[in-house]
């Protein structure tokens, strides 16, 4: 039984495992989104996650730390020059997975990781949707906004008839 145990070892040896998760690691941070295996990405979202928190603080030791995990100091450069300004007062969960559906090959099951502060498109639509909302309930803005709605104004009323005769 695995109980308590987080790690996957997605069947592979540990020397491989690591370098591999360095290698997708390092490519999510200087591509922000990538496409991989379902068990990969929650494999990876556990491995890259403190390595982000440890970037909000720009120190030699957590860069010598970040770098021993990573092996790119392009990837390293990236992620405390661009990614820890963005993320910084976030308090974790600094990425996202989306399934992709089964893969055409062998059927295994894809998704899409990316940095959740680099989707431009899901920011926009939460700006519009983060407008200011009431906890009123609806019947009081109906009672509030009925005289004026009710009652349409006399002019309005015959020239829609007017219109209508034409």
């Amino acid at each position: 039984m695995r109980h308590g145990k987080k790690l996957n070892h997605l069947g592979r040896t540990a020397p491989h495992r690591k370098a591999m998760m360095a290698n997708i690691a390092s490519s999510l941070i200087l591509h922000k989104r990538i496409n991989t295996t379902l068990a990969k990405a929650k494999a990876l979202r556990v491995y890259v996650e403190p390595l982000i928190t440890k970037s909000k603080e720009d120190t030699t030791h957590s860069r010598r730390t970040v770098f021993a995990y990573l092996k790119d100091k392009h990837a390293v450069a990236e992620l405390f020059r661009d990614v820890s300004v963005k993320i910084a007062d976030r308090p974790g969960g600094y990425t996202r997975i989306i399934k992709l559906g089964n893969r055409l090959g062998d059927n295994a099951e894809m998704a899409m990781i990316e940095l959740v502060d680099y989707n431009e498109n899901l920011q926009k639509t939460a700006k519009v949707s983060a407008e200011k909302k009431t906890r009123r309930s609806a019947g009081a803005k109906k009672k509030a906004d009925a005289p004026a709605d009710v009652a349409p104004k006399a002019d309005e009323t015959s020239s829609t008839e007017e219109t209508a005769a034409e």
